[in-house]
């Protein structure tokens, strides 16, 4: 069987990399590296200035599993190179809440998954679109299949699969939509206040917009009842406009 290194951002405590796990051990030998706290939307950081402690713990239907003081990312370099002997694929998930559109920067979880692509490693994201989801089910389900689909056919170079899941019961899932980011906007503010020491400190608050999307974005495939496949590829140049910057002549 293959050997998936599985990991998440809400930490390894959380229900979602625990039901993901139970899932894949029927597939594959789970090795399970994960923060040992809730890193949600810490995008893709690194600790490279302090020390990451790592601590082996129990956890049901993992060949081993370790939690850790960093980041997602931190878990994959520390899996890849350290702790687990040989990793086929890597897993992130399953996430509480949706990994949309622009979100997709500020995750964790896809940042995870990314750190893996870095690496030439397969890796696929998965998230479930509520904060308290009722239906893993089908998230088991389908994350398996296509789990399974990657490790018989591969990626093509320098890309992963960004799986997204409405919370919906198996007999109200559409189906599966190949999609495009969306864009997702909020409507942001700060609530301001001061510590007991006289030191302001500021709390973010934002609140989604409803935007009109493609009809083949993640986000559109999420409200009409369909899972979300995407497939990320993480050179962010913009070749179609290359040649407008080069008619700056820019000189040095």
């Amino acid at each position: 069987m293959m050997n998936i290194l599985l990991t998440n951002d809400d930490g390894i405590h959380a229900k979602g990399i625990r039901t993901l796990a139970k899932a894949l051990s029927e597939i594959a030998n789970v090795y399970v590296v994960a923060p040992e706290t809730q890193r949600s939307a810490c995008g893709h950081g690194i600790s490279i200035h302090s020390t990451i402690l790592v601590r082996e713990e129990e956890f049901e239907h993992a060949i081993k599993a370790w939690s850790i003081s960093g980041t997602p990312a931190d878990c994959v370099k520390l899996g890849i190179r350290e702790l687990v002997d040989s990793v086929d694929l890597v897993v992130s998930g399953t996430n509480l809440g949706a990994n949309l559109g622009n979100d997709c920067f500020y995750s964790g979880t896809v940042s995870a998954a990314a750190e893996a692509v870095f690496s030439d490693y397969p890796a696929v994201a998965v998230s479930i679109c509520s904060h308290k989801p009722e239906n893993y089910e089908p998230s088991m389900k389908f994350a398996k299949k296509v789990i399974t689909k990657v490790s018989d056919e591969g990626l093509p170079p320098g890309t992963m699969l960004n799986v997204n899941l409405p919370d919906l019961p198996e007999e109200g899932i559409n189906g599966v939509r190949v999609t495009r980011m969306g864009r997702v906007k909020y409507d942001e503010n700060f609530k301001h206040g001061k510590s007991s020491f006289g030191d302001s400190f500021y709390w973010y608050n934002g609140i989604p917009i409803r935007l009109n999307q493609r009809p083949d974005s993640d986000i559109q495939a999420i409200r009409d009842g369909y899972i979300s496949v995407s497939l990320i590829k993480f050179d962010l140049t913009d070749f179609e406009n290359m040649n407008r910057i080069k008619e700056w002549e820019l000189t040095y």
